[in-house]
């Protein structure tokens, strides 16, 4: 009795362990066709307004437009940052 009574442990034990990969496999599925479709939406735009990202960022002054680009925005990002900590303690 005792081993059927392990091998019943040890499939519910595997079915909740399935089923919890299940889910995670179900999230993961969800994140990935939320990044193909905002992935899809870019290429879209680029492609009507013709432009070729490569060629544009093959240039010297592409690649520091976009490092000045990400250098407000972690400015501005700071100081949003700072202005929720200040709001929080009042």
């Amino acid at each position: 009795m005792s081993d059927a009574t392990d091998n019943a442990t040890e499939v519910e034990r595997l079915r909740r362990r399935v089923a919890e990969l299940e889910a995670q496999l179900e999230q993961q599925s969800r994140a990935t066709n939320a990044i193909v479709a905002r992935s899809q939406e870019k290429l879209y735009w680029l492609e009507r307004w013709q432009i070729d990202i490569e060629r544009v960022m093959g240039r010297r002054s592409a690649q520091v437009a976009l490092e000045a680009v990400k250098r407000v925005r972690g400015v501005v990002w700071a100081l949003k940052r700072a202005r929720r900590k200040v709001a929080q303690r009042r």
